[in-house]
């Protein structure tokens, strides 16, 4: 480690020297973990890894929903400078392979419902020499728990700048990119959460998004940075969030739409008092309900996607209605035209950012990489306007990134659309997002059928739902004769949006 290095160690250590006997962790069934505890059940399984030949560097994959292993898998890799990769369980069987195959991961953790799926992938992934399962009942694999080490732990040579995690993101062409975030970007996206809510060890954040997620991960790790705790939830449930958050006096939580409403929906106003911030994307509706039934509580707004570790930009929602906020320290935002060019107050182009918090590029994809990192910039692919105070105001997505955001999820037509035309009854299809009154976003396919087929649309959403994550498939479809197309005679997307974007 360098003279001027700080790490994810050295925030697990100061915890446990500074707050030794503080609750780090609450997990499902109350299950409580300290500071100190934490720190030395992370060292021997830290220990565990490099005795099975895990090094600075390599990557160690997670398939599973957020429990007490995934956390602590995290902790050690950031102590041996390990990369993790999460994958998201929400995933398809062949977009689990893909993430897989392109991470190679050197050990592959199982949790308790994904061991078969593993066992299927596991002769195409020659990358894995070892894989552990979650849960009582392990076979086919090596118990989770034989991962943990005896021997003492020796500190890693590790370096802010060292690969933390990998998280892939939606992707243009149709497959994920792996975005490699570094412990170095995450604590300096951390530490301006940290200034902006003033947390401190008396913080307690509701962990109800997945840990394979930059939100759900990046929280979790700025309570730690703060000291304070962390109630860790393996799946969504609003009445038992209601319940963690008067029985742990919660502070602070993350969320995406819908999941605040129906917290809101099962809470009496006694179980909200703790709550002091709350961020997220959510519907205007939905925040305003909350101020009523909170007004000790501060809904914040922001923009923020993996590849700038989290949040950009944040401000309380009451200082600019609409607005994501405006920049936080350590990064530079601005806006630019189709030249890269810079635009002034007031005119709508691509944000773009640079800073410590920008991530290291995308895994085994320079091309990417390269465009995406062009002028020396982090070009976001999402549009916006400055106000005059430097409030930023979402526009939409640029041309080249047909993004939907469904319920925090991101979705890109091509994928979509490459499903739905590898059944027989579809010559074209072209997929768009419209507003949504619970998801924010949904998926909408408009589809022509080929000469003499046809097909139910509920019987077409569900074949997509067997090729790709369920939360992909398409909520609306329509048939039309024709899509309507351009000079060149290509797909008229925008047209498309403009007859069935209602």
């Amino acid at each position: 480690m360098a003279l001027h290095d700080f790490t994810l160690g050295d925030v697990y250590r100061r915890n446990a020297a500074l707050y030794p006997n503080r609750t780090a962790f609450v997990f499902d069934g109350g299950v409580r973990l300290t500071h100190r505890g934490y720190l030395q059940r992370i060292e021997r399984l830290a220990a565990g890894l490099r005795r099975d030949g895990v090094e600075r560097g390599d990557r160690v994959a997670i398939l599973s929903q957020n429990c007490p292993e995934m956390v602590e898998l995290i902790g050690a890799a950031g102590l041996i400078g390990a990369i993790l990769l999460p994958v998201n369980y929400r995933l398809g069987s062949e977009e689990i392979a893909f993430v897989l195959s392109d991470g190679a991961p050197a050990m592959l953790i199982a949790g308790s419902d994904y061991r078969d799926l593993v066992a299927g992938l596991q002769p195409s992934l020659p990358s894995v020499r070892r894989v552990y399962a979650i849960g009582a009942d392990p076979a086919p694999f090596a118990a989770f728990a034989e991962l943990s080490a005896d021997e003492a732990f020796m500190p890693s040579e590790v370096a802010a700048a060292d690969g933390f995690v990998i998280i892939h993101t939606a992707a243009v062409g149709g497959r994920p990119r792996g975005a490699l975030i570094s412990q170095g970007n995450l604590l300096i996206a951390q530490s301006s959460l940290v200034e902006a809510w003033r947390l401190t060890e008396r913080d307690v954040n509701l962990g109800m998004l997945p840990l394979f997620h930059v939100t759900g991960l990046g929280l979790m790790l700025t309570l730690q940075q703060a000291g304070g705790a962390s109630v860790i939830s393996a799946k969504f449930d609003p009445a038992q969030a209601a319940r963690d958050i008067a029985a742990e006096r919660v502070t602070v939580l993350a969320e995406f739409a819908p999941m605040l409403g129906n917290i809101l929906d099962q809470a009496t106003p006694e179980q909200l008092t703790s709550l002091r911030a709350v961020t997220g994307l959510d519907t205007p509706a939905t925040i305003e309900r909350f101020e009523q039934l909170c007004p000790q509580a501060t809904f914040w707004a922001t923009f923020g996607q993996s590849e700038t570790s989290g949040l950009s930009t944040f401000a309380p929602y009451r200082d600019r209605p609409g607005s994501a906020g405006r920049p936080l320290f350590w990064r530079t935002v601005a806006l630019v035209d189709a030249d890269d060019k810079p635009l002034p107050p007031g005119q709508v182009g691509e944000i773009v950012l640079r800073g410590p918090t920008v991530f290291k590029g995308y895994w085994n994809n320079e091309a990417a990489t390269a465009h995406a990192s062009r002028g020396g910039w982090h070009h976001t692919g999402d549009m916006g306007r400055f106000d005059e105070d430097g409030y930023l105001f979402y526009a939409g997505r640029a041309p080249e990134k047909e993004l939907i955001k469904t319920g925090g999820e991101n979705v890109y037509p091509a994928e979509v659309e490459g499903a739905l035309k590898q059944h027989p009854a579809i010559a074209e299809a072209v997929v768009i997002g419209v507003p949504d009154p619970q998801w924010s976003e949904a998926i909408k396919a408009v589809c022509v059928l080929k000469a003499g087929q046809s097909v139910e649309a509920e019987a077409l959403a569900d074949f997509v739902a067997g090729l790709i994550a369920r939360y992909k498939k398409p909520k609306h479809l329509v048939f039309v004769e024709k899509l309507p197309t351009t000079a060149t005679g290509t797909i008229d997307r925008a047209a498309v949006k403009v007859t069935h974007g209602g």
